[in-house]
């Protein structure tokens, strides 16, 4: 027997690889088209990039040929601003990736369940597959909402069970998840890992919605002539009110993951953070690689945090364009929308190809995600660019219609 045979694991060996997104720099030579003329909307990428301040940071950053703090405390103080849970109960790593790993490493013997409910974001069954893990699935509902008997079943019958993941806004649909249901899961006895990439841009719905309630009011006020009522104006930090960010200080199984990837638009930095149970950090901080978050990684995440309005702007813009987009495919029929409280949308796609759809639109350097799995047959999911990029799809989708008659 060969070295190379006996040395893997043998789940290892047999394990699928995770598919990333392509680089760039390989989309375009692949499509023989210059950066600037592919229109990137597969990834779910902040499309204004990443905050003035943090450029600025990253331009006047001194001490790149140092190892970077490995606690990363400047960072952590910042988060504790911004989240309102206190820096000794937050994590920062290369990415909420890197948490995931991180968590699942510290907590899983080989064989201990995890509880997935697809569709959902892929790097949950990928880290329990690394980690030896045994991945137990309970489907979504027809509508994206999670089947919570069908979860309690689960861990009743699996005595391993030892984390359930979940994703709000869920990926790659936008569905949200309540209070109510997620009260219920934290009765259970295991971890819930409550990933939060998305949140912000649910946070910006509520604040329109509030934001409307109050103007309805004042209207109802002037024309009662009546006293003005209190105002409910948002608050000055950027705080997103539908987070469960600060419920771990009250939940000793809760764990709540959030990334600056989408935010901030430090995808290519890897940069993400989470918010942990007490009892459970010193083991990760016993375990995470001592410099994970590196210097640019550290400072640009760190002067993001203090750009609040223009992170709040743009949120508002990416919102603003998703409900722009949906809107302006309401003119091809046979792409049907589900509704979605993140910075992208999933449609089903009826009568046509998907597979197809997203090969055609890739020759006109429009790209979108295609899915065809469990749940998502013959589905695309288009991420929220700007006003040229949304424009710049409707006329490839009206070129393809036009081709096609």
């Amino acid at each position: 027997m060969k070295l190379r045979d006996s040395f893997i694991r043998p789940d290892i060996a047999a394990m699928e690889p995770y598919t990333p997104i392509v680089p760039f720099e390989v989309l375009s030579a692949r499509l023989g088209r210059p950066p600037a003329a592919i229109t990137k909307l597969d990834a779910n990428e902040n499309p204004y990039g990443p905050a003035p301040r943090a450029v600025e940071a990253l331009q006047h950053g001194r001490f790149y040929h140092i190892y970077p703090d490995p606690e990363a405390t400047a960072l952590r103080a910042a988060l504790s601003a911004y989240t309102g849970v206190p820096a000794a109960r937050l994590l920062a790593g290369a990415g909420a990736d890197e948490l995931i790993d991180l968590l699942l490493r510290a907590v899983l013997a080989p064989g201990d369940v995890v509880v997935n409910c697809p569709p959902s974001f892929g790097m949950y069954p990928f880290s329990t597959a690394v980690n030896a893990g045994r991945l137990v699935e309970v489907p979504r509902r027809a509508d994206f909402s999670l089947d919570v008997d069908g979860i309690e079943t689960a861990v009743a019958a699996h005595p391993t069970a030892k984390v359930l993941f979940l994703c709000a806004p869920n990926n790659p649909d936008g569905s949200l998840l309540d209070d109510a249901t997620l009260r219920r899961l934290l009765a259970l006895p295991l971890l819930v890992v409550l990933d939060e990439a998305y949140v912000e841009f649910a946070a910006e719905e509520q604040e329109r919605k509030e934001r409307k309630e109050e103007e309805r009011r004042e209207r109802k006020e002037k024309n009662n002539l009546s006293a003005p009522s209190a105002s409910s104006s948002a608050p000055s930090a950027f705080l997103p009110s539908p987070s469960r960010i600060t419920w771990v200080q009250q939940h000793d199984n809760l764990v709540v993951l959030r990334t600056f990837s989408k935010l901030a638009g430090l995808a290519g930095l890897r940069v993400g953070y989470g918010a942990f149970p007490e009892w459970l950090l010193p083991h990760l901080w016993k375990i995470k690689q001592p410099y994970n978050v590196n210097v640019a990684a550290g400072l640009a995440a760190t002067a993001a945090l203090e750009d609040v309005a223009w992170l709040h702007d743009t949120v508002r813009r990416i919102v603003a364009e998703r409900e722009r987009m949906v809107a302006r495919l309401a003119a091809f029929d046979w792409l049907r929308p589900y509704p979605s409280h993140a910075n992208f949308v999933l449609f089903r796609v009826v009568g046509r190809s998907a597979a197809q759809l997203q090969q055609a639109l890739a020759q006109q350097g429009i790209l979108v995600r295609y899915f065809n799995k469990p749940g998502l047959a013959n589905c695309i999911r288009i991420s929220a660019g700007r006003p040229q990029d949304t424009d710049r799809l409707v006329e490839g989708l009206q070129r393809i219609v036009e081709i096609n008659e």
